[in-house]
């Protein structure tokens, strides 16, 4: 069974991006509220849009489940207010929650969080714990998303191992739950959002954790780095190097326990180092889909996204590898996956 840990709803029904407008506007204009009752999606338009979307290319390129979200990017934590973010949140995990429902042997559902920059940074963080635990225990959702940057291409929070974060990181532990380090979309000119800010964000975070204690804390937190975790395989040697120099612990000890990188990379060259560089046991299949990059890549036939094309051409990978990295490691960073595919009698299909 192959599942893929990326994915978002990025074809959602085009009243969602209206609603979300209407909310924008009115807090700005006047601090006016829109109420969620007014969003009217019917379950024919959540079919259409994951029948001609995601779930024929599922078909098309023989995966069988995706972890689901909402678009990382229209998140957009620095709009309004800790309550617009909070109802922003709840619509879009609503959604997500009736995707699964209505496919429920293809989707699982990853949760957004009602983050919000500045000084709504630590109140939105006891609302992200409390919107996560509605996810988890009243939607079957296994996971959440986790924005550094809730700023939005500003980076003006502390980093992720600061104090303020620990209320969501108990939460995360006592349901079992990861979290896939995400920012949404960038509102700098300076830094565009998916080849640039997400990027970065990978990154940087990686060397939050680098420099941090964060896992003597919470030892079983469990953080997902996207995209391949941004420029760190290419790197590798200067964290380790680093950590050496500042007489750390090994970076390996230190962080691989805790830390995985899903295969988000959309060259071939490029999963290699990340499948030759870090452990088969940190990896996790993902995709993305659909989502950064949607074109047709002329020099190998298949689109971008398809990292199962580009992954099953690396002969190097050894065929107990390739079935944790494709189902086996997702099982293991997502405990609660495995009453999930019980209750669609999936489970026996999947290699831990």
């Amino acid at each position: 069974m192959i599942i893929d840990c990326h994915g978002h709803f990025t074809t959602a029904p085009k009243a969602l991006g209206e609603w979300r407008e209407r909310q924008i506007s009115a807090f700005e204009a006047t601090g006016a509220r829109v109420s969620s009752d007014s969003l009217e999606i019917d379950d024919d338009d959540i079919r259409a849009a994951i029948e001609n979307g995601q779930l024929k290319l599922q078909q098309e390129r023989g995966t069988d489940l995706t972890l689901f979200s909402p678009g990382a990017g229209k998140m957009a934590h620095h709009y309004g207010d800790a309550q617009t973010s909070l109802t922003w949140s709840q619509i879009s995990n609503d959604l997500i929650a009736r995707v699964c429902r209505l496919f429920p042997g293809r989707f699982v559902g990853v949760c957004q969080l009602p983050q919000s920059p500045g000084d709504a940074l630590a109140e939105s963080i006891q609302r992200s714990a409390e919107e996560l635990e509605r996810c988890v225990e009243e939607l079957g959702f296994v996971g959440c998303l986790l924005n550094p940057d809730p700023s939005d291409g500003y980076w003006q929070a502390p980093p992720l191992t600061d104090k303020v974060y620990y209320p969501l990181y108990e939460k995360l532990v006592e349901l079992d739950v990861p979290a896939m380090v995400h920012v949404a979309m960038s509102r700098n000119p300076a830094i565009q959002g998916t080849c640039a800010h997400y990027l970065n964000g990978d990154t940087a975070a990686f060397m939050q954790l680098c420099q941090s204690d964060l896992f003597d804390d919470f030892p079983t937190l469990r953080l997902i780095l996207p995209h391949g975790g941004g420029a760190v395989p290419y790197h590798w040697g200067r964290y380790r190097g680093m950590m050496q120099d500042q007489r750390r612990r090994p970076l390996e000890e230190a962080l691989l326990d805790n830390v995985f990188f899903d295969t988000c990379v959309y060259h071939k060259r490029g999963l290699e180092l990340l499948t030759d560089i870090i452990p088969a046991k940190n990896i996790l299949f993902a995709s993305e889909m659909i989502g950064a990059v949607r074109s047709v890549d002329p020099e190998t036939g298949h689109r971008f996204d398809d990292t199962k094309a580009l992954l099953d051409a690396i002969e190097s990978i050894p065929d107990d590898d390739r079935r944790a990295i494709y189902g086996g490691n997702a099982m293991t960073v997502f405990p609660l996956l495995a009453q999930h595919l019980s209750n669609t009698g999936q489970y026996e299909g999947v290699v831990r």
